[in-house]
């Protein structure tokens, strides 16, 4: 199954859902000597690679980071091809002065928030179920 397309349908039923835990962006050179199973995602970009992981682990290994944030998943099953999803929760949080880093896998997006917004940030996120 490639995942929902309709955009009308994605906004009715993404059900966002709060992983619990405090999240971090951190960067590092290399993975050597990092448990990976500590690591919820990893992206390699020209400059360095990002890890995402929870904050506790992040302090536990020295890493550096700016904001701690929340994570918050969209539980419908989005094609990657779908179009304006991404566009309509980013909006409507930018509308409240809310930054949103996204990343979207094969099943589902994530939305990292600042923890300071998670709660404004479910209820503008739920309202389009309404």
């Amino acid at each position: 199954m490639s995942g929902e397309k309709d955009l009308q349908t994605l906004l009715k039923s993404m059900k966002p859902e709060h992983k619990s835990g405090d999240y971090v962006f951190c960067k590092v050179q290399k993975l050597e000597n990092l448990n990976l199973d500590e690591i919820a995602m990893i992206f390699r970009e020209d400059e360095a690679i990002t890890l995402i992981l929870k904050k506790e682990t992040a302090d536990k290994l020295n890493l550096e980071y700016s904001v701690v944030m929340s994570w918050i998943t969209l539980t419908v099953h989005s094609s990657l091809e779908a179009v304006g999803l991404t566009a309509a929760f980013s909006k409507a949080l930018s509308d409240h002065e809310i930054s949103c880093n996204v990343v979207a896998a094969f099943y589902h997006d994530h939305i990292f928030v600042n923890k300071k917004d998670i709660t404004q940030a479910m209820k503008i996120l739920n309202s389009f179920s309404n």
